[in-house]
């Protein structure tokens, strides 16, 4: 019998069985199709040796006057501007005490506890601590006057920290000299919480089984910002509105929007930021509406209320006849979930339905018009703008925006929408990589709690591939050459990488690399067959060595007679660049073909490879 050509169709196909799927593949990790040819996807290496706290959530690059390019990073505790290796700490200051703040300390212990009358800090929050004396003992003037992150807050008028020191027996009180204190913004949460009740409130609020509004203080952090010019404005979504003024230096932090010099009725809270890009106005979604006077902001969140400044004063946001500065409530949703700039308009996603936001100019500055009702979006960043389109999630679906919306086909839907956790659906997060023509979403499997999937589309060859890989934000090459993404290990120490970079996991082998096929049929699929022979057909494209001792791959042979039956592990063998022929015994109705990196082989380091046709020797072995 001649040989058997496998060259399977493109693409992941998981929406039936794997035998219904015969002639495809059926599933893959860390692996992209490039011209109907799977192959292993781009390395990533560390951007900076500099590392930032806590878990990354949002990139955004520009480049100033002067052409320095800048990275803001907003985190579940901070927002940082990186400039060069460094990550610069700009997170705005919540409330400063002067004079106010005295200390305890136990012996043996190096835990402190503050006292500082309203304090309003909340667990994980950092303060900067001043002109403290010695306690006495191990707890110096040095040991106290540093950053130092809350621990917990026993009552509104005290809360703990860990010091660098241990007290000793000497250690009492802080003299009678009272101290300093700098409270940067309250930290937010690296969880989502969808409703209100006991347990959606940091840890030691409130009493035991009480209810707690879902505000900036008790919520998953996300950050939007957008330059203003070469400035930079950011918004933690349910809190304040910063600004940080790149001529002040990366060691000046953000200050509140209403700080600005000549600053009116700017708004204090919102759900989003935006800058215009053609006619340069700040535009807040889910803002602060104003009072009944119009002389003040409520304070309180309006989710379908949308704000804009005056055009090119980010500081002035007086509706008047003589500015363009305005606002408008959508009707359709109950609250406006995320919005994103594209061409030549803003599309605006409430919780039911989509929104064009267009620049008219005056008198009326902006068209708002109701694009479709029906389809909202999964998650403030399930969202993003690319060259084939805006493409977006919802609860049930991935679609686009062309001028018109169209539903994707998706090949992986019911995977991915039946293991994905929805109550973490505010994590979610797209991403485009321009390079390849892909756009994707990472998200929580159905047991996480932490981005651990994703899922990508190739919105010009129309395929869908799937993996595992742990990301919590990304950015597109653009004003940096190649794309960047962050992830966080457990001792809440994030890492920036640059993706797309060699074939590696940061000099380290690249692990569970695969691709695996649908079931094929061996003949026809009714008698009993046996392959002697698997010959591979792979190219070898990274930078480690070639040859019988380079590069290796394992290759996977699985066998069975029937669909319902456990697939069986019939081969595994080797493959160097050098390899002509695999001899195998196996026999079987029908078999799986899995290729995949070999792990416990060094050479794995510097492995890259894409997939051509194998073929296998089939010959009848009998009917039972």
């Amino acid at each position: 019998m001649p040989l058997q050509k496998l060259l399977f169709r493109p693409g992941i196909n998981k929406e039936g069985t794997s035998y219904s799927n015969e002639g495809g593949w059926f599933n893959s990790n860390l692996i992209r199709f490039r011209k109907d040819l799977p192959e292993k996807i781009g390395g990533w290496t560390k951007a900076t040796s500099d590392y930032f706290q806590s878990s990354g959530r949002a990139l955004h690059a520009w480049v100033d006057l002067a052409g320095t390019r800048y990275l803001g990073l907003g985190t579940t505790w901070k927002y940082y501007v990186i400039d060069g290796n460094t990550f610069y700490d700009i997170t705005p200051i919540r409330a400063t005490t002067t004079n106010g703040i005295v200390f305890a300390a136990t012996d043996g212990s190096a835990t402190i506890t503050a006292t500082d009358s309203a304090h309003g800090a909340v667990t994980g929050d950092f303060v900067t601590l001043a002109g403290a004396v010695s306690l006495g003992g191990a707890i110096t003037a040095a040991v106290l006057n540093q950053e130092y992150q809350v621990v917990s807050v026993p009552t509104a008028n005290t809360f703990t920290f860990t010091a660098t020191a241990t007290a000793n027996s000497s250690d009492s009180g802080n003299g009678g000299s009272a101290a300093d204190a700098v409270y940067q913004i309250n930290v937010g949460l690296d969880v989502y919480v969808p409703s209100t009740g006991w347990g959606s409130d940091y840890w030691g609020a409130g009493t035991f089984g009480s209810v707690s509004a879902l505000d900036a203080t008790n919520q998953l952090r996300i950050w939007s910002h957008s330059n203003f010019g070469e400035d930079l404005l950011i918004n933690a979504r349910g809190a304040g509105i910063f600004y940080w003024d790149e001529s002040d230096g990366v060691s000046t932090r953000a200050v509140a929007l209403s700080a600005l010099t000549g600053a009116n009725l700017t708004p204090t809270v919102a759900l989003q930021v935006m800058v215009s890009d053609i006619d340069r106005h700040v535009i807040c979604f889910g803002a602060d509406p104003l009072n009944d006077g119009e002389t003040a902001r409520t304070g309180a969140i309006d989710p379908m209320f949308i704000a804009w400044s005056d055009q090119e004063k980010a500081e002035e946001w007086e509706p008047l006849p003589t500015n363009t500065a305005g606002s408008f409530r959508l009707s359709a949703g109950s609250a406006i979930v995320g919005a994103v700039r594209a061409r030549q308009e803003m599309l605006i996603w409430t919780d039911t339905s989509l929104y064009s936001m267009v620049f008219v100019g005056q008198p009326f500055t902006f068209s708002i018009n109701l694009v479709n009702e029906g389809v909202g979006l999964v998650g403030p960043n399930a969202v993003i703008n690319t060259p084939g389109g805006v493409f977006w999630m919802d609860k049930k679906g991935f679609y686009s925006y062309t001028g018109e919306i169209k539903q994707l086909p998706c090949s992986v839907s019911n995977y991915v929408f039946s293991d994905i956790n929805q109550t973490q659906s505010y994590q979610i997060f797209a991403f485009v990589n321009k390079a390849f023509d892909e756009v994707g979403w990472f998200y929580c499997s159905l047991e996480a709690t932490v981005i651990d999937k994703y899922v990508t589309y190739n919105y010009v060859e129309n395929i869908w591939m799937i993996g595992e890989l742990s990301r919590t934000c990304w950015l597109d090459q653009g004003v940096f050459p190649n794309p960047k993404a962050t992830t966080t290990d457990t001792s809440y120490v994030g890492v920036l990488y640059n993706h797309e970079v060699g074939v590696d996991n940061d000099e380290s082998a690249m692990t569970n690399v695969f691709v695996e096929s649908s079931d094929f049929d061996l003949g026809e699929g009714d008698d009993f067959q046996s392959i002697s022979r698997i010959i591979p057909d792979i190219k070898f494209t990274g930078n480690a060595d070639t040859g019988a001792n380079g590069q290796t791959l394992d290759f996977v042979l699985k066998r069975r007679n029937f669909p319902g039956e456990e697939l069986t592990t019939a081969v595994t063998s080797s493959c160097t660049s050098v390899t002509t022929k695999i001899d195998t015994r196996v026999r079987g109705r029908q078999a799986v073909l899995r290729i995949q990196s070999n792990d416990t082989n060094t050479a794995v380091v510097g492995t890259s490879f894409r997939i051509g046709a194998t073929r296998i020797n089939i010959t009848p072995d009998g009917k039972r």
